[in-house]
């Protein structure tokens, strides 16, 4: 494994109010510690998401999990944040990934892009956080409340997550500091700086906000209705011929079959048309732009990589999936036996709900190329939403 990401998500979130913990109360039609699953779920280059969770709201946490991929089973959290990222990374220590990213619950905007720039920061120095500057003039102030000296804002950075390191560096200062008794630390960063690590920075986002209080709940159930109020619809369509083989692709299920779908990656049509209608509804051209035939590295290539990088471009724009919708045209093998296992896996590829997912297939009654059992064609319709005033 090379990319994992832990989602800390064991906090009670006191602060913020309501009947249960911050992460799992619902924010514009959706439980909070999901939108933060589903921005990793999403994502093409992380392989694990690991969730810390605290086991007495387990209903909860499946409740707001439920259909995403990727998705490790929960370690359990510890009294603070510090030991909560500690389990994480014990959990996955089999696995031993090269890279690992630590993001808050409590942080459910953040975008695909702000992952990019951290898996490009990663590179090149081994452990970097996202920062904003400063806007405010900042003091600090003694016990009595009385303003003792004026910061230079200059030098001064907010500090968000998700944060990236190297794996085996973070465990080994995370086991240090368990060792020295220190248990204090409010992020790995300063952890990580205690224990010795440079630690570079990157773009952070004005909108990767924590939900803290009360207020920012209100707020943003108040801004929910228009957040996302750009629909746009796209349409896709694929053909594939049959050729010498035992079993077809369709929406990243293998069927068996007396015949093979014949391409240049795995054939899968349907998955084919669905990633053109994702790339459609946000004007980014079609399959072949961004997956080029004539490149080696697609021949045989699994067509899930192709919806997960589609569905990619939507979330790094702020966006979402609303619905996916696709017929495949037919006369064999027969869809329905299959349905449910598709509309699953095609679930768990967009990181969406399955209720947002529909695969239909007829025939043609005979008629033309696929009623004389040549290949299998298939169309498909997605709708997303996009924050009001994107491109």
């Amino acid at each position: 494994m090379r990319v994992a990401a832990i989602v800390v998500a064991a906090g009670r979130g006191e602060r913020a109010g309501g009947d249960k913990p911050k992460q799992y109360r619902p924010l514009m039609g959706e439980p909070v510690l999901r939108r933060a699953l589903r921005l990793f779920a999403a994502h093409p280059t992380v392989e694990a998401i690991q969730p810390v969770i605290d086991f007495s709201h387990e209903r909860d946490y499946q409740a707001a999990a439920a259909g995403l991929s990727k998705l490790l089973a929960p370690a359990p959290g510890g009294a603070t944040r510090q030991r909560a990222v500690l389990a994480g990374l014990e959990a996955i220590e089999n696995a031993a990934p090269l890279i690992v990213l630590v993001h808050d619950a409590a942080r459910p905007f953040a975008t695909s892009a702000l992952l990019d720039r951290a898996l490009q920061a990663v590179e090149f120095s081994g452990a970097a956080v996202p920062v904003l500057p400063i806007a405010d003039t900042i003091k600090r102030v003694d016990a009595s409340g009385r303003v003792t000296d004026t910061l230079d804002r200059a030098e001064l950075r907010a500090i968000q997550t998700p944060q990236i390191f190297s794996y085996a560096s973070l465990l080994a200062a995370h086991r240090r500091a368990r060792e020295a008794g220190r248990d204090d630390f409010t992020d790995d960063a300063a952890l990580a700086e205690w224990a010795g690590i440079s630690i570079a920075t990157f773009a952070g986002e004005a909108g990767n906000v924590k939900l803290t209080a009360p207020e920012d709940f209100a707020r943003f159930a108040e801004l929910g209705a228009h957040a996302l109020s750009d629909v746009r619809t796209g349409t896709g369509f694929d053909v594939h011929a049959f050729g010498p083989g035992d079993h077809v692709m369709l929406g990243g299920v293998k069927i068996p079959h007396g015949k093979g779908l014949s391409g240049h990656s795995d054939a899968d049509v349907l998955l084919h048309a669905l990633t053109d209608a994702v790339l459609g509804a946000i004007a980014e051209a079609d399959i072949g732009k961004h997956f080029p035939p004539s490149d080696a590295r697609w021949r045989g290539a699994s067509s899930d990589r192709f919806l997960a990088h589609a569905v990619s471009l939507v979330t790094a724009r702020g966006g979402e999936i609303a619905h996916l919708d696709a017929t495949l045209l037919c006369e064999a093998p027969k869809v329905g036996p299959h349905r449910e296992k598709i509309c699953r896996r095609i679930a768990e590829i967009a990181g969406i709900e399955l209720g947002r997912v529909s695969v239909k297939a007829t025939t043609t009654e005979g008629l033309g190329f696929i009623g004389r059992g040549e290949g299998i064609a298939a169309m498909a319709t997605a709708t997303v939403r996009l924050p009001l005033g994107g491109t």
